[in-house]
């Protein structure tokens, strides 16, 4: 069973420190919610996991399958099956679809795949997320919707089929219909075996896919790991209680450019206040 094993990370963006010391430990098969005020360092472990060159690691060790992946290209850990669903999905002006989702999948595979055996899959996944299978035919992510290229990357996961998929912020931009869909999905494959670690900062989604585990990311580092009653008590009592119950002091956010929005009732919490000063 493959496992992810974080140790004592430090990750810095262009000087700035984001992630302090981290640990985190995720095993394949297990569907893990990470929580955490934004700009506190979730997607930039996420970015550090599948080697984003933007983000400088300046100590500590990625440990994936028994394998050090640190030093390798974001292909390379893709092949030994990790795979990250992106917050922001770029379009790729001039790149096919069909095209990219047959060399990446061929690009895990030994001897590349049939014609007829890659599109009775394509065709599969198309439908299972709920994108007309006609799209596979336009420019990647070029002219989607918010939506539609959400969709395009847990299609992406469903053809690739790693052994722990990142998801970060999948369904953001995601009306009440689209999310079922994306949950449905991300149950299969947490019943293919799939280990799954998860940022949102709704509960629907979470509700949905029921994590077996929660941690929380606070100042850079994993400061509770726990089960899934996590969800709620931040759901419904934001992060107040890390400082008062564990005594650590929840920074304003180390990134500057992100915002501090909790998940559920904390995020209805802060948009409730700032339209109300807005009055």
């Amino acid at each position: 069973m493959a496992k992810l094993v974080i140790k004592d990370l430090y990750v810095s963006v262009k000087g700035t420190s984001i992630l302090r010391g981290l640990n985190l430990t995720v095993n394949e098969g297990e569907t893990v919610a990470l929580l955490g005020p934004n700009g506190h360092g979730k997607s930039t472990l996420f970015a550090a996991i599948m080697g984003d060159p933007k983000y400088t690691i300046d100590g500590g060790s990625i440990e994936f399958d028994g394998q050090d992946v640190a030093s390798l290209s974001p292909d390379k850990r893709s092949q030994l099956g990790l795979f990250l669903a992106m917050q922001y999905p770029a379009e790729i002006p001039g790149l096919n679809s069909s095209d990219f989702f047959k060399a990446a999948m061929n690009a895990h595979r030994e001897k590349p795949m049939a014609l007829f055996e890659y599109y009775r899959l394509l065709e599969k996944a198309y439908k299972e997320v709920g994108i007309p299978f006609e799209m596979n035919s336009r420019n990647l992510n070029e002219g989607f919707s918010g939506g539609e290229k959400k969709r395009n990357e847990i299609l992406q996961m469903r053809l690739l089929q790693p052994k722990i998929g990142m998801l970060d912020e999948i369904d953001s931009g995601l009306d009440v219909d689209a999310i079922n869909v994306v949950a449905e999905v991300l149950k299969k494959e947490h019943e293919r075996g799939a280990g799954l670690l998860v940022i949102s900062h709704y509960a629907r989604i979470l509700d949905l896919i029921q994590p077996t585990r929660a941690v929380i990311l606070i100042n850079g580092r994993i400061v509770v790991d726990g089960d899934a009653s996590l969800i709620k008590k931040v759901d419904t009592e934001g992060y107040e209680w890390i400082e008062r119950e564990l005594g650590i002091e929840v920074k304003k956010e180390i990134n500057a450019s992100m915002n501090n929005v909790s998940i559920g009732v904390c995020a209805t919490k802060e948009a409730s206040e700032a339209n109300a000063k807005g009055k």
